[in-house]
């Protein structure tokens, strides 16, 4: 038996959150929140400010935002679509947290992001310490309004 696919994301102002439900309804997935254990104010979100939260946190290879919630039952998922909005060309560091939380060992794990305007920069290569022994698939942008058959397209060309 196959196993399942997850869709988890970190969304800090929605606009992720968005992408990722349709994601999981379009590949019949589960989905789960990383959820911040600090919620990011607009503040902390500020990256014009060198001393907000998010500024801080991303000119620190060493920072790992808590999480408030651990999921229960990784073992069950066999691919895993990790979503997150690009902050300063790769992933938020709060990812970084998600990935070095479980074990995914011969588990897909495909990143996914939304972005202002920017591509995925070095997002892979700044991910891959966190999930040794996973395949870690090419990551794509879903901005705007995508279709469920776009999302679909996009699984079938993953193997999925």
């Amino acid at each position: 038996m196959s196993k399942k696919i997850l869709v988890a994301y970190f969304s800090a102002s929605g606009v992720t959150a968005k992408v990722a439900e349709k994601l999981a309804e379009a590949v019949d997935a589960d989905l789960f929140e990383i959820k911040p254990e600090q919620i990011y104010t607009s503040a902390d979100l500020n990256w014009t400010d060198k001393n907000s939260r998010s500024s801080i946190e991303m000119n620190d290879s060493n920072c790992r935002p808590a999480i408030k919630v651990k999921l229960a039952n990784m073992e069950q998922y066999g691919t895993v679509f990790v979503g997150f909005p690009i902050w300063w060309y790769v992933a938020p560091k709060i990812i970084n947290t998600f990935l070095e939380s479980y074990d995914f060992t011969g588990k897909k794990i495909i990143p996914f992001a939304t972005s202002g305007g920017s591509g995925m920069g070095k997002t892979n290569a700044s991910l891959e310490p966190s999930c040794p022994g996973a395949v870690l698939m090419p990551g794509k942008i879903l901005n705007g309004s995508l279709s469920k058959q776009d999302l679909v397209s996009w699984a079938e060309k993953l193997g999925l």
